[in-house]
Order: C-alpha cells, then sequence, then structure tokens
C-alpha cells in the first residue's frame, strides 16, 4: 500500500470515528470535532484534513446521505443497522457525494476495508451491496 493510500485509507477511519462518535455519543458536530482530536497525534496535517472534508460533508448532507441508505438497504431501518455499518456508509456516501476524483469502485473498497477493522464480518456483504445499488443509481459517470 502505498504511502498517499495509507494516508486516504487512515482519513477515511477517522472520519468514520467522527461520525461513530457523534452519532452514539449523541454530539454535535462541534463537540465532537472539540473532543475528537484532543487526544490524537497519530494523524499528520494532511491525513486529518482529509478526515475533517469527508466529516464535513457528511454532516451537512446527513439527511440526503440518510435517506440514500434508507432507500438502498432493504427492510433496514438507520435505526436497526449496527452503529458501526450505519457510520462507515456514510462516510463512504459523503465522500461519493463531495469528492468527484475518487472513483466509486475505489470509495466502496476503501469503505469495506475499513469495515473489515471496525465491523463484524458478516456485515461486509450488506455494506458492499448497499454501497455498490448506491453507486450505480446515482453516481454513474
Amino acid at each position: 500500500m502505498s504511502t498517499t493510500t495509507g494516508k486516504r485509507r487512515k482519513s477515511r477511519e477517522l472520519a468514520m470515528q467522527m461520525l461513530f462518535q457523534g452519532d452514539v455519543g449523541k454530539q454535535t458536530p462541534d463537540q465532537v470535532r472539540s473532543s475528537f482530536w484532543e487526544a490524537r497525534d497519530d494523524a499528520d496535517a494532511d491525513t486529518r484534513g482529509f478526515a475533517e472534508d469527508i466529516y464535513r460533508v457528511a454532516v451537512a448532507r446527513e439527511e440526503e446521505i440518510d435517506a440514500l441508505i434508507e432507500k438502498h438497504s432493504a427492510n433496514w431501518k438507520l435505526s436497526r443497522m449496527a452503529a458501526v455499518d450505519r457510520n462507515v456508509l456514510r462516510m463512504a456516501i459523503a465522500e461519493m457525494l463531495g469528492f468527484k476524483g475518487t472513483p466509486a469502485p475505489i470509495i466502496i473498497n476503501e469503505a469495506l476495508e475499513v469495515a473489515r477493522r471496525y465491523s463484524a464480518p458478516e456485515s461486509i456483504n450488506f455494506l458492499n451491496g448497499v454501497l455498490d445499488a448506491i453507486a450505480r443509481t446515482r453516481f454513474q459517470d
């Protein structure tokens, strides 16, 4: 894995963790931003910046992102999904919406790598299916 790929994956992990913190901790975006970085020294400025960018898009477009997840996750309500899965989806969709330079298949693959680290093994197929359906219907070039 190249240094750039490693930094991008770390950024995606951090963005997902920020989303998770806000979701599970019922914190506002400002509360997340102020507390999340306090005890962290594992991210350089570029890694932190990309994580912040993804988080910013996810927060700004939360309703749109959640509607896409609900529409493409047959028979699953957001509230019933595992918190990690819900926030991996939000992170990946935010990147698809906010950053046109990275192709959807790469974003999906990276999201699944993050999920392999933080989620249950049985979630991978579910996440892949939801993200693939969203990418096919929403982000066709």
